[in-house]
């Protein structure tokens, strides 16, 4: 289970993101909705890794128990930066802020 739960964690960015990226031929809102799907996709997987890690801890499954916060952390890491790309690109440009008249 833990080798599904990486491979997938390598693989859907590749064939999920990135063909619909690449179909999406430059439309910003199909890829804005591909980037929302992935992150959606990311955040359930998270959610079930750390369900499984908890029955394998109420099981006593020691190694199972860290084989899955290994994959809950690096999905972590795969969301936070993926959701952090997603405001970086998605931030307001800095225009003119109006504190005097002379803006």
């Amino acid at each position: 289970m833990f080798l599904l739960e990486a491979a997938w964690l390598v693989l859907d960015p590749i064939f999920g993101l990135g063909l619909e990226v690449w179909a999406a031929q430059g439309d910003q809102a199909r890829v804005d909705d591909a980037t929302r799907a992935y992150m959606d996709r990311v955040w359930v997987l998270l959610v079930v890794v750390l369900v499984v890690a908890l029955l394998a801890g109420l099981f006593r499954a020691h190694w199972t128990v860290i084989a899955h916060l290994l994959v809950a952390i690096l999905a972590g890491v795969v969301l936070a930066v993926t959701q952090h790309q997603w405001d970086t690109d998605h931030t307001p440009s800095p225009g003119c802020i109006r504190y005097s008249a002379n803006c």
